[in-house]
């Protein structure tokens, strides 16, 4: 399937104008904008403007996401808070979330906040990189519905639940690590049915415990718990499943328990056959590294380590270790200069969305 660049400048500017359209305040849209585009600049295609329409927009006009976004802090001490995001957007309650962990930490060395009643909150690392972009250290994990299934279970019963971490160093780009606790995430599944490519046996079983591999089934069964997402490592035990299944369940329990938020089946976004809020929770992490050491020194070690990781001996036939970030930073230069490569079932929905809101002015460019 062909695919056109568009320059992220264009797309900035696109983002921010359909959020206002849908109801957004101008300031909010900008943080939304800002988080959708770092993911298709930096190569997470299921998580950027691939969303925009059935993850944002069309949850704006069914009812079920607040377009003005209305936080309220809950509790707080001189190193925590608990937010309520009153069914706000995701990016911009999380956005105001780690900027008020990174703001505790800067002060008492560390900071966390968490966060109940959001809602989708997009690419993990876009708020990991806000802490190192302060020489913090971020952390972040969100609970999601249900998807994925327990070892040795077949119900969709936790998210996909990522945990993630980011690390400044003394290179020209971050440690990220962002990643989901299932094999594949329902994003992935999303991407695989758009473009009619085949799920690999594996990652995904139906209620009788056998696979899966046609995206387009495996998305309406879900939903209607005939089918599930195997926890990173895969099903049952052999191959550390259990594994990934305790991760993402370490990630429900930070994403809920603390602020007493929704968990597993009540965050399905359904209730009596009809659509309802998703009331998804997050938890934001940072720390102050001058707290521990000199900021250099960290740097310089974790460079280090990175560094002596792809040195390390090789598989025969392969040129090449990488370590996490890295190929995201690739992406972002080539991305950042020849623009964000869209295939051509996405460009239809965007110029759907163009006469959809009123912005014509964008057609030419999809």
């Amino acid at each position: 399937m062909s695919a056109k660049n568009v320059q992220t400048g264009l797309l900035k500017d696109f983002l921010e104008t359909i959020l206002q359209k849908a109801g957004m305040p101008k300031p909010d849209a900008v943080i939304m904008a800002e988080g959708i585009l770092k993911s298709d600049v930096m190569g997470f295609d299921s998580h950027g403007i691939n969303r925009l329409k059935p993850v944002y927009l069309d949850r704006i006009k069914d009812g079920i996401i607040n377009p003005v976004t209305n936080i309220t802090i809950v509790r707080e001490g001189p190193t925590t808070a608990v937010i309520d995001g009153n069914n706000g957007m995701g990016h911009v309650v999380s956005y105001h979330s780690m900027l008020l962990a990174i703001k505790k930490a800067r002060q008492y060395g560390m900071g966390m906040v968490v966060v109940r009643n959001s809602n989708h909150y997009g690419f993990a690392g876009f708020y990991p990189l806000l802490a190192v972009n302060e020489n913090m250290i971020g952390i972040t994990g969100t609970n999601a519905r249900p998807s994925v299934a327990p070892t040795f279970g077949v119900e969709g019963m936790l998210g996909t639940n990522p945990l993630t971490f980011g690390f400044p160093t003394d290179e020209d780009f971050p440690f990220l690590l962002d990643c989901a606790t299932s094999t594949i995430q329902r994003g992935k599944v999303e991407l695989h049915a758009r473009y009619g490519k085949e799920l690999k046996q594996g990652w995904v079983i139906n209620n009788q415990g056998i696979s899966k591999v046609n995206p387009k089934e495996v998305l309406d069964e879900i939903g209607i718990g005939q089918a599930a997402l195997i926890p990173l490592g895969g099903a049952g035990e052999d191959m550390g499943g259990y594994k990934g299944y305790g991760y993402a369940t370490v990630v429900e329990i930070l994403s809920a328990a603390l602020q007493q938020g929704a968990f597993l089946h009540l965050l399905s976004g359904i209730e009596n056959g009809k659509k309802v809020p998703l009331k998804t929770g997050h938890f934001f992490i940072a720390i102050e590294i001058g707290a521990f050491t000199e900021p250099e020194r960290f740097r310089e070690t974790t460079g280090t380590i990175l560094r002596q990781l792809r040195t390390s001996r090789k598989v025969p036939g392969q040129d090449r270790i990488y370590t996490a970030g890295e190929k995201e930073f690739e992406i972002s230069r080539i991305r950042s200069q020849q623009g964000v490569p869209i295939e051509e079932d996405l460009l239809a929905e965007l110029r759907g969305l163009c006469k959809e809101y009123g912005l014509e002015e964008y057609l030419p460019h999809f």
